[in-house]
């Protein structure tokens, strides 16, 4: 059963036009912090990054389908490191993999310190899209996606992988 779903997804994305990872991809959308952006510790407060990274991917996914596309899931969202006043988040995300009726969007954030020119990694985390038509219903994604580097293709590899842990959670409820 799985491998006929496997082929079928396979035929419909050969028979929709493709674009390049690049082509909707954001790499230094910025944000600065604020001091009312910070919790009591004095780092940002870990809701702003998520709202900021949900508006970064819904653009990217948006931008891939020519579509409104709306937040199904996000997955492993991991604050790796705290922001501060002052410092800025840059964020970069692109699509990972692109299914029948949704696609992922990863996405990394930065702090940047504006006086020392220091980046550090943040927050990585991956955002399940589905496009929507007009009365805001699920349509298939227009566009397939077209893996070209290596570090595009393994990307394209785990997603699917998330994506199958993601079923397969949902088949036990």
């Amino acid at each position: 059963m799985m491998q006929t779903a496997v082929l079928d997804e396979i035929s419909t994305m050969k028979e929709r036009p493709a674009k390049r990872v690049p082509e909707s991809a954001i790499n230094d959308s910025l944000y600065m912090i604020q001091p009312n952006d910070l919790n009591y510790l004095g780092t940002i407060f870990g809701g702003t990054v998520m709202a900021e990274s949900d508006k970064i991917a819904a653009v990217v996914a948006k931008i891939h389908c020519g579509q409104t596309c709306v937040t199904a899931s996000v997955d492993a969202f991991r604050f790796l490191a705290p922001a501060y006043v002052s410092e800025v988040l840059v964020f970069k995300a692109s699509v990972n993999r692109v299914w029948n009726a949704s696609l992922e969007v990863g996405i990394k954030v930065f702090a940047k310190n504006t006086l020392t020119g220091e980046n550090r990694h943040i927050v990585s985390a991956y955002f399940t899209f589905v496009p929507i038509d007009e009365t805001r219903k699920p349509v298939p994604v227009k566009y397939s996606l077209n893996p070209e580097t290596e570090e595009e293709k393994r990307r394209w590899r785990e997603a699917d992988k998330r994506r199958e842990r993601r079923l397969q959670e949902r088949s036990k409820k």
